[in-house]
């Protein structure tokens, strides 16, 4: 089932991303020594770089930098060194690519040094309910902020796993996040939100999320998901993360269909060729933009 998908605005600082018609990929930059699919791959600040404007000439819409793993279990790092990690690569790439660059962080520290070398997007794994600075910073910086829903921590979210009603809650807590960024100025044209895949849930949550993602409409903002690589394709399929590239392409395609406007990936390459012919299928009026 195809469903229609209403569109947005979202301004994010001194840009404004158009959601609606065409699906956009967020392309992921991971500067980490332990992310569970590319830990430790792009560590390096010219290897970090190298990767984004790699990913910017795949297709991505938007580069989103990470320097703190956020597997199930892993531990949390100090502000100090996600800072140390992340704002330089922020401030080599700004002058070097147009696209929106998001910092995923779920600290308001990172978030402010991050917005502030260049950064104009804030994605909060806690969607604004960890650190209490956050909404504030975001927006003081007037950036655009992506708020998922979790449980806990990385380190201790599939404690947690059990729910009466898993999308009913899950958009309670989403509906929460947006007004506590409405509370501290974020502007609800600036929020887009994330139902967690992969967090706070067992592998048939996460494809019941899937399955009911146009539910997700009710709260009347963009929808962002992110499936790539997730353990949830592994457990269906056997493979390893780098392996599950056609399962990643499977879930992004459905998304878009089921009311996705951004899809957070690792594979540019590959899932924008599966988004455009998707997107062209959805809305064949798209086909001669769309064409390579």
């Amino acid at each position: 089932m195809i469903v229609a998908r209403p569109e947005f605005t979202v301004p994010c600082t001194s840009q404004s991303l158009v959601l609606g018609k065409r699906t956009l990929l967020m392309g992921i930059v991971n500067v980490t020594p332990d992310s569970f699919s590319d830990g430790g791959k792009f560590f390096d600040l010219d290897a970090a770089v190298k990767q984004a404007l790699r990913l910017e000439e795949e297709g991505a819409d938007i580069l989103d930098f990470g320097a703190e793993s956020t597997r199930p279990g892993s531990d949390a790092v100090s502000a100090e060194e996600e800072i140390r990690r992340v704002v330089p690569v922020i401030e080599a790439l700004r002058a070097q690519t147009h696209l929106p660059i998001s910092i995923d962080t779920s600290k308001a520290d990172v978030a402010d040094a991050a917005l502030r070398a260049g950064a104009s997007m804030v994605n909060d794994v806690t969607g604004f309910q960890g650190d209490g600075d956050m909404a504030r910073v975001t927006a003081a910086h007037g950036a655009a902020a992506v708020l998922m829903h979790i449980r806990g921590t990385p380190k201790t979210m599939n404690v947690d796993t059990s729910y009466k009603d898993l999308v009913g809650e899950v958009c309670e807590y989403l509906q929460e996040s947006i007004e506590i960024g409405i509370k501290a100025g974020v502007r609800i044209e600036a929020m887009i939100i994330d139902p967690g895949i992969g967090f706070a849930k067992r592998h048939r949550q996460n494809l019941e999320v899937l399955h009911h993602l146009e539910e997700f409409q009710r709260l009347n903002r963009p929808i962002l998901v992110g499936p790539s690589r997730k353990s949830f394709i592994g457990h269906m399929t056997g493979l390893l993360p780098e392996e599950r590239i056609f399962g990643t392409a499977a879930t992004v395609a459905l998304s878009a269909c089921k009311g996705a406007h951004i899809l957070r990936v690792h594979d540019v390459k590959e899932m924008r060729q599966v988004l455009d012919v998707t997107d062209g299928v959805r809305c064949p009026e798209l086909a001669d933009e769309l064409k390579g």
